[in-house]
Parts: structure tokens; sequence; C-alpha cells
């Protein structure tokens, strides 16, 4: 008896990080009582019921006209475009020639020492959460590491910090219920994406007494703070399952024309981008680059970025920052390729890698040696030091960074990024935060 054996494919939620569909590989005399009770499938055909699931809504494109007609199939259908993975971006960097590479470095220096200026440290612990997190520890019900509750409270420290929630000095968490009676008008929704196990809106509820929650995760997880907050019977609780790539907010029943603020603890490369489209949608809902004013109902905005590594060029919202500082979809992946130096080993404090002036020298000794380096780029980067790797790595977090701050300004908003927490709690410090610019 000869048995054929069938590939499924399942397009649900996924990973940031790789939008590959899941593959199921199995016998076709099984394929049928699978398909029955296949959890996946079933999840997937629920999702897309869903009046706010719209597929790609919020992934952008490639923008290059010529890319786009080459990924059409043989039968007129769209292809999807392909994830470009680290080894990818790896390989293209090692495949430059040495000159080509040297001025790729020399434009990182000379865009971060020219856009990268007044970055602050913004540091906050609000004495309301300071207040939660005693309460917390004394009574054995803090569920997570210390390092955890400092980024979480100077993420709501910061949003406090510029107005967005009032502020908490001499407020007991206790309190917060009470204190947020009458008040109901002014206190937003909050939508934290990427949210996890929800702790941070744990945190935010409990201190300032948030009435409307959103949590926004693909994944399921066990021991979530759902059920503490559930009990919470002023409090209404949404999780949406969802890839944010899919998600459409303005067909979310329940937050339609409430002000909202967005929140996040560490949004994974794209994921950060994805999350800005999906806070302010274009009107043609196309990836185009004319600037949208802020909606009437965007409160505020907090998301700590990282994983710059695996951000990709269909997905970056500002590809015109990009082009106008004369860089190419090829150096942008570079570009990101580099950022996994900063954080892939203990190199120290950022203030304390070598300097551009030190950066320059180095590349200068490199053109001199052009015969030395007939190997290539490869090579090069062999011999380069693991502290000038990381310095490298931080500028480029910096320049990536910079774009997304600069789309968030052209749509009308008081936008800035800070440093939320030292890089001794997190190398992965960086925190944009937005408010409407008429904000009162």
């Amino acid at each position: 008896m000869v048995l054929h054996s069938v590939v499924i494919t399942i397009q649900g939620p996924m990973n940031s990080g790789s939008h590959a569909p899941l593959i199921l590989l199995m016998l076709e005399q099984n394929l049928k009582g699978h398909v029955k009770r296949c959890p996946l499938l079933k999840q997937a055909q629920s999702l897309s019921l869903q009046p706010f699931y719209q597929k790609g809504i919020n992934a952008g494109s490639d923008g290059e006209e010529q890319e786009e007609e080459e990924r059409l199939g043989v039968d007129g259908s769209r292809l999807p475009i392909m994830t470009v993975s680290s080894e990818m971006k790896r390989n293209a960097v090692n495949k430059m020639s040495v000159t080509e590479f040297c001025n790729l470095i020399d434009k990182i220096e000379s865009l971060h020492e020219l856009l990268c200026k007044d970055i602050q440290d913004s540091f906050h612990m609000p004495d309301v959460c300071s207040l939660w997190i005693k309460t917390r520890v004394e009574e054995r019900k803090l569920p997570f590491q210390e390092k955890h509750i400092t980024q979480q409270a100077s993420i709501v420290g910061n949003l406090e910090n510029i107005g967005v929630f009032k502020k908490s000095l001499g407020r007991n968490p206790s309190e917060c219920e009470e204190a947020g009676e009458g008040e109901e008008d002014s206190v937003p929704a909050v939508i934290e994406f990427g949210a996890g196990r929800g702790y941070l809106t744990q945190m935010l509820a409990d201190c300032y007494g948030i009435k409307r929650v959103f949590l926004v995760e693909r994944k399921s997880y066990k021991l979530k703070a759902d059920r503490s907050l559930r009990q919470n019977e002023s409090l209404m609780l949404e999780r949406l399952r969802i890839d944010i790539e899919d998600l459409d907010l303005n067909a979310v029943e329940s937050l339609q024309g409430v002000p909202f603020v967005a929140i996040s603890k560490h949004l994974c490369g794209a994921a950060t981008d994805l999350t800005l489209r999906c806070c302010f949608p274009p009107e043609n809902r196309k990836d185009n680059s004319e600037p949208r004013t802020a909606k009437s109902n965007f409160g505020g905005l907090a998301i700590a970025t990282c994983c710059h590594h695996l951000c990709q060029w269909k997905h970056y919202t500002n590809k015109r920052y990009f082009s106008d500082l004369g860089m190419t979809k090829k150096e942008f992946h570079a570009i990101t390729w580099f950022t996994s130096w900063a954080v892939d080993a203990n190199h120290g404090l950022e203030s304390d890698l070598p300097d551009t002036t030190d950066c320059r020298s180095h590349l200068q000794s490199i053109k001199e040696q052009g015969n030395g380096y007939a190997n290539g780029v490869e090579k090069v980067l062999a011999d380069m030091e693991a502290a000038k790797r990381a310095s490298l790595g931080f500028k480029c977090k910096w320049i990536i960074d910079m774009g997304r701050l600069m789309w968030l300004r052209e749509r009308g908003l008081d936008a800035k990024i800070v440093k939320y927490v030292p890089p001794t709690i997190s190398p992965e410090n960086h925190l944009l935060i937005a408010r409407p610019s008429n904000f009162v």
C-alpha cells in the first residue's frame, strides 16, 4: 500500500519576528480526522470572522513598484513578501566590497552625530507605584522580577510626566478606584500591545484607576494578570488574541469613540512599526508617506522598543526618512543587522564605548590597508573590536528609532525618545512617548 502525505498551511496568529505560516505534514488518510479537531485551524477560522480582523492591514509594503510586480504569481494572485532573516542580512553585508562597507559605516557615524542629540535619561518611579510594589512584596503577590517592575513603573511614570495620567503623588493604590469616581470621562482606555501576561496593564490599572483595558497578544499565556484584573468589577477587560499586523482598531466595537492610550513593554522588531500604523492608519489604508494627523480619540503612547535586528523594510513606518538620508533598502537591512552587536554581550555602559572620532580613525586604517582586506568585509568584521561593534550597534538602534520619532511628529504629535531605565537594568532602554500637541 502506498501512503501519500499532504502539507497543510495554516495562517493564524504568528510571531512578529517571523511571518511564515505554520506548516503541518501528515498522512493523507489522517487529514479529514485532523481537520475536524485541529485547534489552530478552528482558532484561525474564528479569528477570520471577527470584525476587527483584516489580514495585513498594518503590514505596510516595500513601496517599490517593480518588486510589487515581481511578487505576482502565475495566476495573477499576490505572493507574500519574504521576511529577510538575520542570516540573509549577514550574507548581504559580507558580499559588500570593503569600500561599500566603509562608506556605510561612515554614513552611520555622520547620521548619529547629526540626528541623535538631546536624548535624555528619563527614569521615573511614581509614588503610587512604589506603594503598590511595597504592598505586593509584603503580601508576596509579586509575580515578576524586580527589573521588570522597574521598567513597568518607569513606562507608567513617563506617561504621568507628560500629563497623560494625573499626578499620583500622595495617593494610595487602594484609593485609586474612589479617586476615579466621577472622572471616568477623563480616564482613557488603555491598549497594551504585545501584552503577554498583562502585568504592565495590571500595575497601571491598580495604580491609576483605569476603567477600560484592551490586551492585544497573538499567543495564549498561562499565569496571566487577567484573573486579578477581572476581580475588579469596575474594570472592563477585553483580550484580543490577534497579530498586530491584522488588527483594525476602528472595528473594535467597544473601543469606538473612546479615548485611548497605547502602551507596550518591549515590542520586538517590526511589531513597533505595526503598532504605530495600527494606532494611526492612513485614510486609504495603504502605506503611503503622506502625514496623517492623530485621531481625536488618541490620548497618548509609550512604547519600549527592542530587537531592532528583527526590523523589516516592508513594515518600517518611515521609509522616506531613510530614502531622504540617501540610504537604500539594502543598507537599512544591514543597519538592522548591526544592532544585534549592541546587546549580544556585556559591553558595559553605552557612554563608555568608543566615540565617533575613534571609530572613524579605525575606518581610515581599514581603507589604508585595503590590500590587507582582500578577503572582503568578513575579514574586516572579524578584526573589529567587540567594543567598536557594540558602539556601532547602539548608534544603529538610535537611527532606526529616530525615524519612528519623526513619523510620529509628522502626525502632529508632541513626541520624543528617552532612555527610560539605566542600561544596567536593560540595554533595551529606548522609550517612544507621545501625546497630542494640543493636549491640556
